[in-house]
């Protein structure tokens, strides 16, 4: 098995190179040559599976040949180690919650695997590797916590200075060790630009050992997959097509979702849910994809303007809209109505949602509206409701219990590098690393 990029103007590359490079040099995304199917009788076997054993089935199937079978197994149970349940809420909707990893984000997965896959790749390695990694919210969290301490390699975090909470930033900015946070005057697009051109700069790459831990990178991409199967396997004997709504930012959550679908994850149907940075939902209106700067909303994790992965979409989809429309919605949501999904959810349910969660209810709530509610409705709890304070408990009345994880950081001193987003900038800071 090797990787392609999706502007198919580089060489194909096995999987070391795919991860530790993180980017082509022709500025695609890498993806596997073949996407390889489950075997017939997967869905069966799974019942009796535990999330890591269903996980490492996943991986190995997807990545067969490309790392010895044992490593990749030791890779998926460290990096698996909690759960990711399915909560009925009533009505046919449920929620997925994939924040009961260490940074209380859905992230943990694909971070903590991609830790473990690095840290494997560098062990022998003499020459250190830097990983640079964008946030609009909760990667840079579940990247710290994944990489912090990992022999070999630093972290550099970029952040948009007063664009993400401020638990959201004390995961970023107080950790230390190999952790570093820069903070941007800028958009998350900003930070992202930052990342994207210096893995374009022969001067970087030729000094340092970089990388990247956005979901740009195969290796956070991949373990995203796994809860999708997860989750199937908590509803198949219910007997009704399965429908997911994935919040969704820079698109690598549901393209995870949709390769997963593509090696034959029964989902009837995928949900788009967007904030007011619609650019998504106006290209399957439409078939144009108009990329345009990023704005400030509830939902911070997903206010991305130009999403990395919609090269891989229409990777997947041979660029054809009607195609894309077969398989998947798309919706898009105001703050207003967002801030309306959290006491609406709290209300009917007494179940407390983060904004990012809520953009997810409402994509399925639209969905049945459009379709009708026959089908189980599961959309992704992407972080804990705790991350987002200033939001929920004004909205709620109520006072949301902080998990102890989080807890800890609130007192700790925030240590950030304040920076422009002029590129040169930037290039000087990574070049002082040397």
């Amino acid at each position: 098995m090797h990787f392609y990029s999706t502007k198919h103007q580089s060489p194909n590359v096995d999987l070391q190179t795919a991860v530790m490079r993180g980017l082509p040099p022709d500025n695609g995304l890498y993806m596997p040559e073949k996407i390889r199917p489950f075997t017939p009788d997967f869905f069966e076997r799974i019942k009796n599976m535990s999330f890591p054993e269903m996980s490492f089935e996943l991986a190995h199937t997807l990545l067969e040949g490309t790392i010895e079978k044992a490593d990749l197994q030791r890779i998926v149970e460290e990096a698996v180690n909690f759960d990711a349940p399915v909560v009925e809420l009533g009505d046919n909707y449920y929620c997925l919650e994939l924040f009961h990893g260490p940074s209380a984000a859905f992230k943990d997965f694909g971070a903590r695997f991609m830790a473990k896959l690095m840290g494997h790749f560098v062990q022998n390695s003499q020459q250190k590797l830097y990983i640079l990694v964008a946030t609009s919210g909760d990667t840079g969290g579940a990247v710290a916590q994944g990489f912090l301490g990992t022999p070999g390699i630093e972290v550099i975090i970029l952040y948009p200075s007063q664009k993400i909470s401020d638990l959201q930033e004390k995961q970023l900015t107080t950790l230390g060790q190999n952790i570093t946070a820069l903070e941007i005057q800028g958009t998350f697009d900003d930070c992202q630009k930052l990342v994207k051109t210096a893995f374009l700069d022969e001067e970087v790459r030729s000094q340092l050992n970089i990388s990247s831990a956005n979901s740009i990178n195969l290796a956070r991409l991949i373990p995203q997959a796994f809860y999708y199967i997860y989750a199937y396997s908590q509803l198949m004997d219910k007997g009704k097509e399965v429908v997911m709504c994935v919040p969704s930012g820079n698109f690598g959550n549901l393209t995870a979702g949709l390769i997963a679908k593509q090696m034959g994850l029964p989902v009837h149907h995928f949900v788009a849910a967007n904030n007011a940075n619609d650019v998504f939902t106006n290209y399957h209106q439409t078939g144009s994809f108009q990329p345009r700067p990023s704005v400030k909303t509830y939902s911070n994790a997903m206010d991305v303007g130009n999403p990395s992965n919609f090269q891989r979409i229409m990777d997947l989809y041979d660029n054809d809209v009607m195609a894309v429309k077969q398989d998947m919605a798309a919706y898009s949501f105001s703050d207003e109505t967002t801030l309306a999904a959290i006491k609406e959810v709290y209300a009917k349910y007494n179940y407390v949602v983060c904004p990012h969660t809520a953009v997810g209810y409402l994509g399925i709530q639209q969905y049945f509206e459009k379709h009708g509610s026959d089908a189980l409705g599961v959309f992704l709890g992407t972080a804990h409701p705790a991350k987002f304070l200033d939001i929920v408990n004004p909205a709620l009345n109520i006072e949301v219990d902080i998990p102890k994880n989080l807890q800890k950081l609130i007192a700790r001193e925030k240590v950030a590098h304040l920076m422009t987003t002029e590129y040169g900038a930037f290039k000087d800071f990574l070049l002082q690393l040397v």
